[in-house]
């Protein structure tokens, strides 16, 4: 459990320096819908990533223990996506959609560096 510990900790500071770095970008690019369609794009994303990573150390855990395990919260993700997708679509003047779609797949791209990454140093 400590491995898994410790990637969900690399893979949450990764998210937060992506999430700091669009800030910046939003704050002083020449394109602020783009970076602020990141933005929200990848927030949506930490959230969805927080939520599965919680799901799947409680699926773990109800695993060892050999009880009967809940789902993986997919409806919930889903919800969270469609509710970035509806923001976007509102406000038009300040969030760019397909940004926003492009940043909802940030915690993927996280997650796949971060296994590359560490199978290399293994």
């Amino acid at each position: 459990m400590k491995q898994y510990e410790n990637m969900i900790a690399r893979q949450r500071m990764w998210m937060l320096y992506l999430l700091a770095f669009l800030v910046l970008g939003a704050g002083f690019a020449p394109y602020p819908r783009i970076f602020l369609g990141l933005l929200l794009g990848a927030i949506i994303s930490f959230y969805n990533l927080w939520i599965l990573q919680k799901k799947i150390y409680d699926f773990g855990e109800a695993v060892v223990k050999k009880q009967s395990a809940r789902g993986l919260g997919t409806v919930s993700r889903f919800a969270a996506v469609a509710l970035a997708v509806v923001i976007a679509l509102r406000f038009e003047e300040y969030f760019h959609v397909i940004a926003v779609i492009i940043g909802l797949m940030t915690s993927y791209i996280v997650i796949l560096i971060d296994f590359m990454v560490f199978k290399s140093k293994d």
